[in-house]
């Protein structure tokens, strides 16, 4: 009897949904520190990519560092805990996106400067944010052949950044593209490269950060590491509004980064529904309304603190299905974790001390599996009888096109150039209109593929097929039974009766 009122007691005590259980406050932090190391490389990467381009100092890269913790933790916490309207409630961590890195630096380089970048994420955020409740009727537009075309872009785009990084970072600099420094990267993306091997799982998902320390730890003991500007500075800092100046707003930066937020948009959604399956809870339009209000509130919020946009991780919901831990407090214990950090800027100067070719050696790693990322979502895409091969050859040509001639629309009017100067602009803009031409205006169809669709196919007649017998297989020109016998295979002949 007390054995059954003990069983009916524990039953009560489970939560309703799986995402709303509670750990001991130990295992909380613990588990939530887990998904700050696992997301930290990505969430310092985009600060020093748009920091660098942008000319900025250490200590101020440093702070651009920071305030990505800081926000992204604010961010992690909305997301989790949620308001009324505000947050999905599922462990769903958040931080700056790279999909909007290469277009981000190409508002640095079209003359707009850290303040348009600020004011474009501002504007086009608050769009995001008037759109929500329309985008999932507009999502039908955002297939895998558009959303894994983007992501693939983003990864190749940034590869040129990683390469620069590999070189030594400053091109006037007198060892720019030396042995030592490529030598450096070399050896800090072979320590990634092994770490990802060694059998221990949480070594492995670590070893992009782990191969930073131990890059930076090798070129310390060779001279090629400076840490005497860590000092310079206050330890601990709450986040200065707008320290960088008033945000400045463009109308072709924010038109740029609008098209980065519905990208955003779309990955986010799609993070929303991907954990909602691993931790076994209901995801209706509710909820994935309710993520997306929180995603563009705290991109929109996010300059404010010198931040970014914000989107969910996806390796962390891949991190959810490894470990089990389906909690949303764990996550939300990861959040205030990035918080704490955010409020050290010591960290962030000492993140912007690692040498340069250690980040980018490190870079080439990590920028290529956001490529490989996008490349698996695109084998998921179906390409037979339909135009979808052409969708994602022009859109990644197309996108390419501002990496491979950097000046290509150096001609073109500004705000021209500003939007089609960024790879991922470039890709998403013609992925989604060639999406809409061939997918989903149907007129002029024809049920003949395009030549270049048809060549890239092997295809053998249903007729065909139909002769051979079970053990059949085809071995150096010739067609081979069960039994090892060849069997005789009649020759191409010309029918006379087709003349």
């Amino acid at each position: 009897m007390n054995t059954k009122k003990k069983s009916a007691a524990a039953v009560a005590k489970q939560p309703a949904r799986p995402e709303d259980q509670r750990l001991p406050l130990a295992s909380t932090f613990a588990y939530g520190f887990q998904h700050v190391l696992t997301m930290y490389g990505g969430i310092i990467a985009p600060p020093l990519i748009i920091g660098a381009a942008a000319g900025m100092s250490s200590q101020d890269i440093g702070l651009l560092i920071a305030a990505c913790l800081f926000v992204g933790g604010l961010a992690t916490i909305l997301q989790t805990i949620g308001i009324p309207f505000f947050g999905s409630q599922l462990p769903l961590v958040q931080g700056v996106s790279f999909a909007g890195v290469s277009t981000m630096v190409a508002i640095v380089h079209g003359g707009g400067g850290i303040q348009a970048v600020f004011g474009s994420v501002i504007a086009a955020s608050l769009i995001g944010l008037l759109i929500t409740p329309l985008f999932s009727k507009i999502i039908r537009f955002f297939p895998p052949v558009v959303t894994g075309t983007v992501i693939t872009t983003i990864g190749l785009t940034l590869m040129p950044v990683a390469a620069n990084w590999a070189m030594g970072g400053n091109s006037k600099s007198p060892d720019y593209g030396s042995v030592a420094n490529i030598s450096l990267a070399a050896v800090t993306m072979a320590i990634v490269l092994l770490l990802s091997k060694v059998g221990n799982a949480a070594i492995s998902r670590l070893s992009i950060l782990l191969a930073m320390v131990l890059g930076t730890a090798i070129a310390f003991v060779f001279g090629m590491a400076d840490f005497s500007k860590v000092a310079q500075g206050e330890i601990v800092a709450f986040p200065t509004p707008f320290a960088f100046g008033p945000p400045t707003f463009e109308v072709a930066a924010i038109v740029s980064m609008l098209i980065v937020i519905l990208v955003t948009l779309t990955e986010t959604s799609a993070d929303i529904i991907a954990v909602g399956d691993i931790v076994g809870s209901k995801v209706d339009a509710k909820r994935i309304g309710n993520g997306l209000r929180a995603d563009m509130l705290s991109s929109a919020v996010s300059p404010l603190f010198n931040s970014f946009t914000q989107s969910a991780f996806a390796q962390n919901v891949g991190l959810v299905a490894i470990t089990g831990v389906k909690s949303r407090f764990v996550v939300s214990a990861g959040g205030l974790i990035l918080v704490v950090l955010g409020l050290l800027p010591v960290l962030g100067r000492v993140v912007a001390s690692v040498p340069t070719p250690v980040l980018g050696g490190a870079g080439v790693v990590l920028f290529g599996t956001v490529a490989a990322s996008g490349i698996r979502t695109l084998a998921k895409v179906e390409y037979r009888n339909n135009m979808n091969l052409i969708v994602v050859a022009a859109s990644l040509g197309f996108g390419m096109i501002p990496i491979a001639a950097p000046t290509f629309y150096d001609k073109f009017p500004t705000w021209f150039s500003t939007i089609f100067h960024s790879g991922i602009s470039s890709a998403a803009v013609m992925a989604i209109l060639l999406n809409l031409l061939f997918n989903h205006v149907k007129a002029g169809n024809s049920d003949n593929q395009s030549v270049f669709v048809a060549g890239t196919e092997r295809v053998i007649r249903a007729e065909d097929l139909k002769c051979l017998a079970e053990g059949d297989r085809y071995e150096n020109g010739k067609l081979i039974d069960c039994e090892g016998k060849e069997v005789p295979v009649e020759p191409a002949r010309i029918a006379a009766d087709e003349h």
